[in-house]
């Protein structure tokens, strides 16, 4: 009788392969750590000494993706300290800084591979296959949704950043808009679970 062999997967393998993956996987696995355990007390304490400052602070580390997390966990254990709407608006700021940063960064360093990226036959065939409306709103509603989600903001402000419809202004306003309201529901939260 034949038995197939089975194919043992090494998990070292895919560390390998992915690196940013782990390391962002270990940023959240800290963030939690942070938040939930006793033992960081100390550092509770110091970030609520840090008042609003350390909001806006929490607010430019929450739009790259290795920092998310723990600015999370920061906003998370400022939820119980501070007036949640206007922590939200200072948190707001600080994240549109580093939006427009990466947007600035990308919008005029990449712009000759954003070019490039758009000869490829995969983006041309999406790019025929859909209507022109909706082709010309849907990499910004879609980087709009990114940003407005816990994924990385890196993503959705290069998808807004390769759009040609999306102006500066009209990315600063997005941006501030969409961080804060996602700010807004983590200290919400907060709040329910503090």
């Amino acid at each position: 009788m034949y038995y197939p062999r089975l194919r043992i997967i090494h998990p070292f393998r895919y560390l390998e392969r992915y690196p940013k993956f782990l390391l962002l996987f270990i940023t959240f696995l800290v963030a939690y750590i942070i938040f939930y355990s006793n033992e960081f007390s100390h550092f509770h304490d110091f970030i609520v000494s840090l008042g609003y400052s350390g909001t806006f602070a929490a607010g430019m580390m929450f739009s790259y993706g290795f920092t998310a997390g723990p600015a999370t966990a920061i906003f998370l254990i400022l939820a119980e300290q501070q007036n949640i709407y206007l922590a939200s608006v200072i948190g707001g700021i600080g994240a549109l800084i580093s939006d427009l940063f990466i947007f600035s960064f990308i919008r005029h360093s990449f712009a000759d591979e954003i070019r490039k990226l758009s000869k490829e036959s995969i983006v041309r065939y999406f790019n025929g296959r859909l209507p022109g409306k909706i082709k010309q709103y849907c990499l910004p509603v879609v980087g709009g949704l990114v940003i407005a989600s816990p994924l990385p903001d890196e993503i959705g402000v290069t998808m807004l950043a390769a759009s040609k419809i999306i102006s500066t202004k009209a990315f600063a306003v997005m941006s501030y808009t969409l961080n804060t309201l996602g700010i807004l529901a983590v200290y919400l939260i907060g709040k329910i679970i503090g």
